[in-house]
């Protein structure tokens, strides 16, 4: 058996406002042993350092080849699906995976060609729920109810660990009816997701009542739906005549 042509290269590690540098040493070294080497730091409190260095042990191709970004909306650039790592259920209402019918969905969006991404918070207070609801799903290890909370780098292997083993199975889940286009990505969505928001404004869907909690439901939705570019752009040309009617409404 052999690992899926090109699954490392679909596939990046995003560890966001990490705080010890040697966290993201040991996290490098969790990922190369298991193939991958392609990791996207948000906003680290400290990189590059002799630290992560050291406790890369060796994975300096790993920590050389890092892409630093101010944001993970610009560390999800490129992205088709993008699982975030949580220790504890919170307030977004996202799909729960574990780690291993995670594995199987990665693998199934880098079967069609997507980049996917795994995202993993900050060792104290780990994804806020923005930041997680800018991902597909929320995977939880299952570890114990009493002590929930693993090291940076065990979480790291688990997940690389869990995707090395579907992609070195005999059995590869089976993908969803294909596009007739590239899936949007990150970025992609997220522009539709700012188009959609100032609709819903200029439209005065919300009458006045907070728009958060109809937005994070929204995005939830669209997120599911992993739409291709085509379908994107059909709803970017519906949002457009819906906001040229509005202005059209005001002018009468």
């Amino acid at each position: 058996m052999s690992v899926i042509p090109d699954l490392p290269s679909r596939c990046r590690f995003v560890l966001v406002r990490t705080s010890h540098p040697g966290n993201i040493g040991s996290a490098a070294r969790a990922m190369r042993t298991m193939g991958f080497t392609r990791m996207d730091l948000v906003s680290p409190h400290r990189f590059p350092d002799r630290e992560a260095s050291a406790m890369a042990a060796g994975a300096d191709d790993v920590l050389e080849g890092a892409g630093v970004h101010a944001g993970l909306v610009e560390a999800l650039a490129g992205t088709s699906f993008a699982l975030g790592l949580s220790a504890r259920r919170r307030g977004v209402n996202l799909p729960e995976l574990t780690p291993r019918e995670a594995a199987a969905q990665a693998l199934a969006a880098a079967e069609r060609g997507g980049q996917v991404a795994l995202v993993f918070g900050n060792e104290r207070t780990g994804l806020e729920n923005e930041e997680l609801a800018r991902c597909h799903a929320m995977v939880r290890i299952p570890s114990v109810d009493d002590f929930s909370s693993l090291n940076l780098a065990q979480a790291v292997q688990v997940m690389a660990y869990e995707l090395r083993l579907a992609a070195l199975g005999e059995k590869l889940p089976a993908p969803p009816p294909l596009h007739d286009e590239p899936p949007a990505d990150a970025a992609q969505m997220e522009r539709f997701f700012e188009h959609l928001a100032q609709t819903l404004d200029d439209i005065d869907f919300h009458k006045g009542r907070a728009s958060t909690m109809i937005m994070l439901r929204l995005r939830k939705l669209f997120l599911r739906a992993q739409m291709d570019e085509r379908e994107l752009r059909m709803l970017h040309g519906i949002l457009a005549d819906a906001q040229r009617m509005a202005g059209l409404a005001r002018k009468g």
